[in-house]
């Protein structure tokens, strides 16, 4: 077997809408194609010694066991790796049970897609599933110890923390979009303005100086004491004569920690003698320059939260310890306390399991013990000096028991520092007492306190603090979206999403876009070229300053990523043609229109679906959304359009030269066609076709009609509004029309405008496109011979895995089929073709050059017409 490919998708996708994690392998069986698990002496039985726990998957027969009765009766290899992906997560904590198998369009070779929870483990996991089958067909023994532990220790590198994740799943509950910035914890949640940040549990709204201040613990504590919070006696030093000064100052028993620090890094307590003092002095100082020894504080650890100055949760922690029974080790009993299933690897369980790390051999050392020491029944063992749960202590809610000027004072403590998320630590015999009454104290304050211990206690009722965190951020009212228009389609779709944002511009938003010549920002070019795929996506909505948001999306981004947001409040489909068939697994239109038909079943339930009624397969997608629909048309007897207006529907359409509105079978007439710029005075049928779903648009989102007809009367097709589509240069003796057009469907609208312009002879360059094929590249050589009176064929400047030669020579056949003796002319270099065609240029042509690389080819011909004005103006 050979995997040829591993795609992750992370949107909506070609696979399903509402499941964005998926991993597709393109896998090649080989020989294995003709060799089903039935035919494989013996796979059957180490398939189920392997994975045992694979009885639950049902398959296709729908019960338990189902999956293994497929393997007994014959399956293929793709789908038994497929359930082996799936399994594999499974047993390493990461339960997912999505999965499909399907033909790839050539023999032997398969997509083989799963689930996962964390990228970089689903990229493990297919390869990892490729070799274990390959082991269980060759007969071998195959431990999967060493893979499950690998995919553990991926997932926690990756992963996000439990309590940026609390506040992530919480978002997603809400239907708050969110994005994850880099490779740790930082996080966007909403989009453009209505954007938030968070990272751990640090929030774009917390305040930077109280941030400072409750890192820096000196701050901190003199802050306190000024307010007449009780906090222990200490003293802050740098030096071993300061520490003993300070042994002096404050007397055993004593805590020493670094004035800077979290998770418990460098923190000793209960010291008792000199020695031990010196010990943790020198591993604060590993932390932090500055060192705080103060009073310990005997009672027990409490943690309280405070979240927009409110106290939400409270919790008492235990450090990681074992309890004797008079028989057992320190080492049998820790075993014994790892067992609680609970516990798991690192923050992949509610409880962590307790690791025997240095911290913990110089306790046992401190007190004269050994891992092989038994302890006395009853006998209490902590393990680490702090109770952090990272470290394998434990937790109790104490939440509904704290005293009332227990809360008063946590809740004034967090606006002293100035934070909005804040823990403070608190030493004391009873929470339900008042804090002076038992003489406990406030040990620290901390920016960015862990979550893990109210979100899952191990013991009392858990809290959902993240949702506190949430309506800090969105309280109620606000927003976390902002509009987003998502155009799709085979052509026209670039020119749709221009206009779209012309129209936004137009009405005083701060538009971001993306198009297959870059990303713009409030029309200012950031990114060049083709930028129809998720980052881009991503690129303009995470933007700050954007309010409104028009997305390209072709279909290369969502079969390689997926979409790059989950939800769009109006998707247009422009129309579906045979292009770039054969590519990523998708051979046939229908299969291109599932593709298309993504971003319709991504509206929200109160947006719109804008289809082409005139186009057989998008109008079908009317079937899949769980939104409003409205349709546009060049027919108003079209019987689907009759149908829709009868029943009160929204739609567009071309009716007797007017670019027309209508609700139900209500017109509202926008303006003539003639006087849309962009129809080239009604001859551009096509440009008639991308203007309709664009007024859809503006009407949807609420603009007036007036509005509406100012901006498409403004929108001029020139390099600078739209490059590459349909841009026309005046010569002085002939006329140049450059555009995208790149397929039979692009070129046939094209084919008809040129019929209705004036111009001869009309010369067209055109070019075969490598990833297309042969019959597509036929054809256009066939549209060309109808369409121009001579023919230039270039060449595209990326061949796309085919011969310069084998795609000169598709096109020329194409253009020999319909007439033999049509003047053909062969350049391959673009620049060339151009210089060729200009150069050579009869009086009252017409130029006709389809791009490939759209800036390059209007540069070269505005640079023509630039030398032709100033000849012009010298001789004037």
């Amino acid at each position: 077997m050979v995997i040829r490919e591993i795609r992750a998708l992370r949107g909506p996708n070609y696979w399903s809408i509402r499941r964005h994690k998926l991993i597709v392998m393109v896998l090649d069986l080989e020989e294995l194609e003709h060799k089903p698990t039935n035919k494989i002496k013996g796979f059957l039985g180490r398939l189920k010694k392997t994975f045992p726990t694979m009885y639950s998957h049902r398959c296709s027969v729908g019960e338990p066991g189902g999956f293994f009765q497929r393997v007994k009766e014959g399956t293929w290899m793709g789908h038994v790796i497929e359930h082996i992906a799936l399994e594999l997560q499974t047993l390493a904590g990461m339960d997912v049970g999505f999965g499909r198998t399907r033909g790839y369009g050539e023999e032997g070779v398969y997509n083989v897609v799963f689930a996962y929870m964390e990228e970089e483990v689903g990229k493990y996991t297919a390869k990892a599933s490729v070799r274990i089958a390959e082991a269980l067909i060759e007969g071998k023994v195959y431990d999967l110890t060493d893979d499950i532990q690998e995919m553990r220790e991926i997932r926690e590198r990756v992963r996000l923390g439990p309590s940026t994740g609390s506040i992530i799943e919480e978002a997603e509950s809400r239907g708050i979009p969110w994005i994850r910035l880099n490779k740790y914890s930082l996080c966007q949640l909403g989009y453009g303005v209505n954007q938030r940040k968070v990272q751990a549990t640090v929030a774009s709204t917390t305040s930077n100086i109280g941030v400072e201040i409750a890192c820096d613990k000196e701050d901190t504590k003199y802050l306190l004491e000024q307010a007449e919070v009780p906090v222990p006696r200490g003293e802050i030093i740098r030096t071993e004569r300061g520490l003993k000064d300070a042994v002096r100052y404050v007397g055993y028993p004593l805590v020493v920690k670094p004035i800077s620090g979290n998770h418990g890094r460098g923190i000793t307590t209960n010291l008792q003698t000199w020695d031990e003092t010196l010990v943790a002095f020198r591993a604060a100082k590993e932390v932090s320059n500055s060192v705080i020894v103060e009073k310990y504080i005997t009672g027990e650890d409490y943690r309280l939260l405070v979240i927009d100055g409110k106290l939400v949760a409270g919790a008492k922690r235990t450090p990681a310890h074992v309890v004797g029974n008079g028989k057992s080790t320190i080492q049998e009993l820790i075993d014994k306390v790892n067992q609680d299933p609970r516990r798991g690897y690192g923050h992949e369980k509610v409880l962590t399991r307790i690791e025997v790390n240095d911290l913990t051999k110089s306790i046992l050392k401190e007190r004269k013990k050994t891992l092989r020491s038994v302890l006395k029944k009853g006998e209490v063992f902590n393990l680490k000096d702090t109770a952090n749960l990272s470290t394998g202590g434990t937790a109790e809610d104490v939440t509904d028991i704290i005293h009332p000027y227990n809360i008063f004072m946590a809740e004034r403590i967090a606006k002293i520092v100035d934070l909005d998320i804040c823990g403070i630590d608190i030493m004391t015999t009873d929470i339900g007492q008042p804090l002076p009454d038992t003489g406990g104290a406030v040990l620290e304050v901390n920016a960015g306190p862990g979550f893990r211990m109210h979100l899952a206690p191990t013991e009392g009722l858990p809290r959902n603090v993240a949702g506190n965190v949430m309506d800090m951020l969105y309280p109620p009212g606000s927003n976390c979206r902002i509009p987003i228009v998502a155009v799709t389609g085979t052509n026209g779709k670039t020119t749709t999403t221009r206009l779209i944002a012309h129209m936004a511009r137009m009405k005083g938003y701060k538009v971001g876009y993306t198009t297959t010549d870059g990303v713009y920002i409030q029309n200012r070019l950031l990114m060049t070229g083709d930028c129809t795929g998720p980052a881009s996506a991503e690129f303009v909505l995470k933007d700050p300053t954007v309010d409104f948001a028009v997305l390209e999306s072709a279909r290369g981004g969502l079969l390689r990523a997926g979409l790059g947001f989950k939800n769009c409040d109006i998707g247009i489909v422009t129309n579906v043609a045979g292009d770039h068939l054969g590519l990523k697994g998708i051979h046939t239109i229908e299969q291109l229109a599932r593709v298309k038909g993504v971003i319709p079943e991504t509206v929200l339930p109160d947006g719109y679906a804008i289809l082409n009624a005139d186009d057989d397969l998008v109008y079908e997608m009317r079937k899949n959304v769980e939104c409003n629909v409205a349709l546009f048309t060049l027919d108003e007897n079209n019987k689907r359009i009759v149908r829709h207006a009868k029943s009160g529907g929204l739609w567009s359409v071309y009716e007797n030269g007017y670019i027309t509105i209508c609700k139900g079978e209500w017109k509202m007439r926008v303006t003539k066609a003639i006087n849309v710029p962009l129809t080239f005075d009604g001859k551009a049928t096509f440009m008639i076709q991308n203007v309709l779903p664009a007024v859809l648009s503006g009407y949807i989102r609420g603009f007036s009609i007036e509005d509406i007809k100012t901006s498409i009367e403004s929108f001029i097709p020139s390099p600078a509004q739209t490059p590459g589509r349909l841009n026309m240069f005046r010569f002085q003796n002939f006329n140049v029309l450059l555009d995208y057009a790149h397929n039979p469907a692009g070129l046939t609208a094209l084919q008809n405008m040129v019929a209705k312009m004036d111009g001869s002879p009309k010369v067209g360059m055109i070019a075969g496109i490598g990833d297309r094929r042969a019959e597509d590249n036929h054809r256009v050589g066939q549209i060309a011979a109808e369409t121009f009176d001579e023919i230039i064929i270039r060449q595209d400047k990326h061949l796309r895995g085919k011969t310069e030669k084998e795609l000169i020579e598709m096109i020329h056949n194409g253009i020999r089929s319909i007439d033999p003796e049509k003047p053909v002319t062969i350049i391959p270099s673009e620049e060339e073709a151009i210089t060729h065609a200009i150069t050579k240029a009869k009086k009252g042509s017409l130029l006709v050059f389809c791009s490939d690389v759209v800036p390059d080819a209007l540069n070269l011909v505005m640079s023509f017409k630039e030398k032709e004005a100033k000849k012009l103006y010298d001789v004037g």
